[in-house]
């Protein structure tokens, strides 16, 4: 999991022939012990770790008339933070740093080959060992098996096994594929609801044996959790009209801050407005090869710039960036300002996803004012309404039509921006997110 410091240096091929070859399975059982070794150290060390849970409920410790009560919360399933992957770890960053400012002690439980460098903090107990802190989360970093089916289960396998020795006041776990590992949880004392962003199933990333198990874990998801999440409207219905089972409906917040940094659109070469803006994992149900299809047939002197990546989908990643198109540009992931440069000074935002939830970018560039091209499928109608224009993904002509139109005519962008940032600003904020989530651990303590 440390691979990722030689990585980042210059290399000769055999050396990066090297940096690329995966671990033995027994190299990476063995990380795992020591690692685990020393996390059980740390807990052993840190007065922190070791605090049980409190009793009476944690609804009633020194809370004044019209206080929020402090809680114990632990947030488990994701590759961790500072968000630098996708969706999820977003979601973890901008939940957790304001559960913690309103006063709750929140734990997040990281990937260590992600976490590695460590977050920009670090406090030390009395005894010396150290703990991991970022923006007022507590961090525990914990190792895996770094494979496609793996890496999650494996991780939260010992997530929740740390975590049932802690015994929080609520736990949220994400991930509909985790849900497996929730009755460790629960089984210990800890009210612990399930978050499921999409039908997973459906990726087509997965083969025979990954569906099944999304499959199951869907199911297992309708009884095994003290509350299930969801995250979406359509993905609320599903559960109810397929498993007769209810959900707490929540969706992501997309108000980032704006930045008056251009060192990223410098050093891509563009100009603000000079450039449509896609941001997805790149993997087939996102379509990014359907988007770089169409904006190959435009007429457009706009460059097209497609941000991500995505883990195990080499193959497919280098089929996209194979374009002869000299408009289109592929810088990988970014993340923090950069992204937020990209986001605040597109010409339009590019979503075209047909599996999920409410999908974070696209929130993300709604609230910072974009005009929005929609894959027209029911999530994204949920969210964007008519505050975007809609094409079809199976047909990329139909989005070559709007990136001809678009590009020559400023006052429907502009109107369309306005649009999608006032929907944005009704709909999706942190705060009221968060505020959604602190009632939801509030009412979990009480049980």
């Amino acid at each position: 999991h440390r691979n990722t410091k030689r990585l980042a240096q210059p290399e000769s091929r055999r050396g990066q022939r090297e940096a690329r070859a995966e671990p033995s399975l027994r190299s990476r059982l063995s990380a795992i012990s020591v690692d685990w070794q020393n996390a059980r150290v740390l807990r052993r060390e840190d007065p922190v770790m070791t605090t049980s849970k409190p009793s009476p409920s944690a609804v009633d410790r020194g809370a004044g008339a019209g206080t929020q009560a402090a809680l114990r919360i632990a947030l488990l399933g994701s590759r961790g933070v500072p968000a630098r992957y996708g969706g999820y770890e977003t979601f973890m960053e901008e939940l957790g740093k304001r559960l913690a400012r309103r006063g709750h002690e929140v734990t997040v439980y990281c990937r260590s080959h992600y976490a590695d460098p460590p977050p920009a903090s670090q406090t030390s107990t009395a005894s010396g060992a150290s703990r991991r802190e970022y923006l007022g989360m507590r961090l525990v970093v914990l190792p895996t098996i770094r494979t496609k089916h793996l890496d999650t289960p494996v991780h939260t396998l010992l997530s929740t096994l740390h975590g049932a020795t802690r015994r929080y006041d609520a736990a949220l776990v994400v991930n509909a594929a985790n849900a497996m590992f929730v009755p460790l949880l629960r089984l210990t004392g800890t009210p612990t609801a399930l978050h499921v962003d999409g039908l997973e199933q459906e990726r087509s990333k997965w083969g025979a044996l990954g569906r099944a198990v999304y499959r199951l874990s869907e199911r297992l998801a309708t009884w095994v959790p003290t509350r299930l999440v969801t995250d979406a409207a359509t993905i609320e219905r599903h559960f109810l009209e397929r498993h007769d089972t209810p959900s707490t409906m929540i969706p992501y917040g997309g108000d980032l801050p704006r930045t008056d940094s251009r060192e990223t659109l410098e050093s891509l070469g563009l100009e603000p407005g000079s450039y449509y803006l896609y941001v997805s994992r790149f993997e087939p149900e996102n379509n990014p090869h359907r988007v770089v299809e169409a904006f190959r047939d435009c007429r457009s002197n706009r460059r097209l710039v497609m941000l991500g990546d995505a883990p195990y989908s080499d193959a497919f990643i280098r089929r996209l960036r194979a374009t002869d198109d000299r408009r289109i540009l592929c810088p990988g992931a970014i993340y923090g300002t950069g992204y937020r440069e990209l986001q605040q000074h597109a010409h339009a935002f590019v979503q075209a996803t047909e599996v999920g939830g409410t999908h974070p970018a696209l929130v993300e560039a709604m609230s910072f004012g974009n005009c929005i091209l929609l894959n027209d499928v029911p999530e994204n109608r949920e969210v964007a309404g008519d505050a975007a224009l809609y094409f079809r993904a199976a047909e990329p002509a139909t989005l070559t039509t709007l990136f001809d139109q678009l590009d020559v005519d400023a006052d429907r962008v502009a109107e369309m921006a306005r649009r999608a940032q006032q929907r944005a600003e009704e709909r999706y904020t942190w705060e009221s997110v968060t505020d959604r989530y602190e009632a939801l651990f509030t009412e979990l303590a009480l049980r």
